[in-house]
């Protein structure tokens, strides 16, 4: 695997992560404001959920990694 397929891997691996675990921990609140949306989530942690996407993203990228460069699987 080449860097920029490398980095184009884990780019399209994060995006995937984090798309996964938004929904984590967004519960609405129990009186929307006069004009929000009544599903926007109160605290949607998402400092926490980019962190993690990282970290999830950069252990699959590994294992994506060994699969490619000791051709467990051929493409």
């Amino acid at each position: 695997m080449g860097i920029v397929s490398g980095i184009v891997v884990y780019i399209l691996l994060w995006w995937w992560v984090l798309f996964m675990i938004l929904p984590i921990k967004s519960n609405p609140p129990d009186n929307p404001s006069i004009g929000h949306a009544t599903s926007a989530p109160k605290n949607p942690y998402i400092l926490h959920k980019f962190f993690a996407s990282t970290i999830i993203s950069g252990l699959l990228w590994f294992i994506a990694y060994y699969i490619i460069t000791y051709n467990l699987i051929s493409f």
